[in-house]
């Protein structure tokens, strides 16, 4: 059993465009794909006349396995769904963003749970928690 799931529509895995955002947004909606970047100048075979590239996959441990395989590939990042989002332009300053995305995440961030109906306006409620970002994690 993963501790991550897998791309929510397999048959689109490889379809979603190589520009997205990286990181942030602490909720996530889905996982559209696993994305192992690749560096010539660190080894990998150069396919792209010089320039990095990744490859795909539908499931977290086809990445794994594909990243320490193959020099000069890094970690497996996540390609994240962001329906809506908090963004946090200073610390502590939080903004709710209705504004759908893509951005590419370390895999760890998808421990936190996956976003709810409930999320977000808990997150911003008077009632919330002192460390708000507990309800990001599940633990409220």
């Amino acid at each position: 059993m993963s501790n991550y799931p897998t791309a929510e529509d397999p048959n689109k895995v490889g379809n979603y465009p190589a520009a997205v955002g990286a990181g942030g947004g602490y909720v996530w909606d889905a996982v559209l794909e696993y994305r192992v970047w690749c560096h010539p100048h660190d080894g990998a075979p150069d396919t792209e006349n010089g320039d990095d590239y990744y490859y795909v996959f539908e499931t977290y441990e086809e990445a794994q396995k594909f990243s320490i395989e193959t020099t000069g590939a890094e970690e497996p990042l996540a390609l994240v769904l962001q329906k809506e989002h908090i963004e946090e332009p200073k610390p502590g300053e939080f903004v709710h963003i209705t504004e759908e995305r893509l951005t590419e995440w370390p895999t760890e961030f998808l421990s936190r749970p996956r976003r709810t109906e409930k999320t977000i306006p808990d997150f911003f409620s008077p009632n919330a928690p002192s460390n708000r970002v507990d309800i990001l994690r599940g633990s409220v």
